[in-house]
């Protein structure tokens, strides 16, 4: 006599770790594992920057603090023109929504694509996370949503740098509604790109990722100067347009001061457009990466 199977046992026992990633792929796990699957990876990459706090603190703070320092305090003090005494907090107070919109945009890179180039080549670590009772792409959701928060942290820590070090003062007008729905969109956003990123890049072109693309996304990205003052070289200011640093660093400048910024009717769309196709493009990325 045959014994009988348990329908609830064959289709909700996830696969063993010999399954192969692609037959993971096809593999549909209950609605309550996935979300504690989800829950324990998410869990599972905080624990790891607890651990990591000496690398991650340095990181988050050097950059924004370097670049205030250097803008707000060492300018005006040496009587330059771009922070001499006639427009030093102005300037100051312009360049804190550009630090901030920087800082978002690489802790979103070097949340995301760093650790994922590092887990895609020699420790194999994604073969790990793939296994876990999710959807591959839920996986990959699950690092925009930790690189995310961590966008988050990061912005936070700009707020008492550029109170505390600039030697002129700075000027922060907060605009609620703006501030709280643009930044998480900016913080998505950041994380998606580095999701794109880190799927399209291997560990001998991270040189390159930083050199050739986030050299010239930050300093054409409307850091140092509002998008306007651009109308002067014409061909610039249409061509910055496809950088997504210059939406995140008006929109912050549209949030927390009363300079002219670019229209919000243009900033909202364009980010959303933007983290639509990184997350499109990442996601197949990341899948046909996970699956080759």
């Amino acid at each position: 006599m045959t014994a009988a199977v348990n329908p609830t046992t064959a289709t909700d026992a996830p696969p063993t770790s010999a399954t192969s990633a692609t037959s993971f792929a096809h593999w549909t796990p209950p609605k309550s594992s996935s979300a504690t699957a989800f829950l324990s990876l998410l869990q599972r990459d905080f624990h790891v920057l607890r651990k990591n706090l000496k690398e991650f603190i340095p990181r988050v703070i050097l950059q924004p603090l370097m670049l205030v320092f250097v803008f707000t305090y060492v300018f005006p003090k040496i009587g330059s023109a771009v922070g001499g005494s006639d427009g030093a907090s102005g300037f100051s107070t312009l360049l804190v929504a550009g630090v901030l919109g920087s800082v978002v945009l690489f802790q979103g890179i070097q949340a995301v694509a760093l650790p994922m180039v590092q887990e895609f080549g020699f420790t194999k670590e994604i073969e790990d996370r793939v296994l876990a009772p999710l959807r591959v792409e839920l996986v990959a959701i699950e690092k925009i949503v930790a690189g995310s928060l961590q966008c988050i942290l990061a912005a936070l820590i700009v707020f008492p740098i550029a109170y505390v070090v600039p030697s002129t003062p700075v000027q922060i007008a907060f605009h609620w509604p703006i501030l709280l729905t643009l930044g998480p969109l900016a913080c998505i956003a950041a994380a998606s790109l580095g999701l794109m990123f880190g799927t399209l890049f291997n560990p001998r072109s991270v040189p390159l990722l930083f050199g050739i693309i986030l050299v010239p996304l930050t300093f054409l990205g409307c850091v140092y100067f509002p998008w306007q003052r651009l109308q002067a070289i014409r061909w610039l200011q249409i061509a910055v347009l496809l950088n997504p640093l210059v939406y995140m660093c008006e929109g912050f400048r549209a949030a927390l001061t009363d300079v002219g910024s670019m229209t919000l009717w243009a900033v909202y769309p364009a980010l959303l457009a933007f983290t639509a196709v990184f997350i499109v493009v990442g996601l197949r990325m990341f899948k046909k990466r996970v699956l080759s």
